[in-house]
């Protein structure tokens, strides 16, 4: 089987270069931070090369403080939070603004994979800005519910669909939503297990 792991960032990469397989032809790609880059290239990388498989790895940030700093979840769901308008204090998704267009994702990769299963799976949320503000983080819970968030998923499940390449998002838990504190962080760990994470699902597969 022909893989791509697409993730944001050289560091992201590092960890992710010793993956080998005996079965599987691996490459990785490092397509920059945010939906826009992740778009872009990780469509050029489709475009040049048929995969069976991608891989959308690395770290994300989490709203569930059951979820463990360096625990590895399934992004099973991803929605795009921020795309929509605005009527004064009510947030309007794409339908109800007469918009078509696609801004949630649920792939159902573990249908195929089922070892995915053994991951807790979530509702992650992508968004352009990190949530670091009380008011925010409670307005976006209360209209979206999501565990986790990340700047890049939903982009990663769009360009997949897409390109009809079956699409997982494995990623570690670094830190959690709140006012930021970087010394609450550790992307150390998370980077570890999405490591351990990823070169485990490989050889299950």
């Amino acid at each position: 089987m022909k893989i791509l792991i697409a993730v944001a960032t050289s560091e992201e990469e590092r960890e992710l270069k010793s993956i080998r397989s005996d079965k599987h032809e691996i490459d990785i790609a490092v397509t920059g931070v945010g939906m826009v880059s992740t778009a872009h290239e990780l469509t050029k990388k489709l475009a040049s090369k048929k995969y069976e498989l991608a891989i959308n790895a690395g770290i994300a940030g989490s709203f569930d403080r059951s979820i463990a700093i360096g625990e590895v979840v399934y992004i099973s769901q991803d929605i795009f939070s921020e795309l929509g308008a605005e009527d004064d204090e009510t947030f309007l998704p794409l339908a109800a603004i007469g918009l078509t267009g696609e801004d949630a994702f649920e792939p159902k990769a573990n249908e195929k994979f089922p070892s995915l299963n053994k991951y807790r799976n979530v509702r992650g949320i992508t968004v352009n800005t990190v949530h670091g503000n009380e008011a925010s983080i409670h307005k976006v819970i209360q209209r979206l519910k999501p565990e986790v968030e990340t700047m890049e998923g939903a982009a990663f499940y769009f360009v997949c669909g897409k390109e009809n390449v079956t699409a997982i998002q494995l990623r570690a838990i670094s830190n959690y939503v709140e006012r930021r504190n970087r010394d609450n962080w550790n992307i150390q760990l998370a980077l570890r297990s999405e490591q351990e994470a990823i070169k485990q699902f490989i050889n299950e597969i």
